[in-house]
C-alpha cells in the first residue's frame, strides 16, 4: 500500500467516527465515535512516519504513546459514564444535561 492509501483509510476512520459522534445520543456510542476519530489520526501518524522516516524510532514512540494515552482516556469515559449509569440511570445525553451545574 501506497502513503494515499494509508491517509483515505485514516480519513475513512475520522469520517466514520465524526458522524458516530454527532449523530448519536447515546454516551457510549459517542466515545465509540471518538475512537475511531482518534484510531484514524493514529493511523495517518503512522503512515507519514513509515514514509517519511522509517529508520528512526521517533515516530513508533509517539504511535505507542498516542494508543496508551487513547487507552487511558476511554477506560476514564467509561467508568463515569458507568458511575453516572448507576447512580441517575441516565445513558442518553440529553438526561445528562442536569450535571453541568
Amino acid at each position: 500500500m501506497s502513503l494515499p492509501d494509508y491517509l483515505l483509510l485514516a480519513a475513512g476512520l475520522f469520517s466514520v467516527g465524526l458522524y458516530g459522534a454527532l449523530s448519536q445520543q447515546s454516551i457510549v456510542m459517542i466515545m465509540m465515535g471518538l475512537e475511531l476519530m482518534i484510531n484514524g489520526i493514529i493511523v495517518g501518524g503512522a503512515a507519514f512516519w513509515y514514509f517519511t522516516a522509517p529508520d528512526r524510532p521517533d515516530g513508533q514512540v509517539v504511535i505507542v504513546l498516542a494508543i496508551t494515552a487513547m487507552a487511558i482516556e476511554m477506560a476514564a469515559g467509561f467508568a463515569v459514564t458507568t458511575a453516572v449509569f448507576r447512580a441517575r440511570d441516565v445513558d442518553m445525553t440529553d438526561m445528562a444535561a442536569d450535571l453541568k451545574d
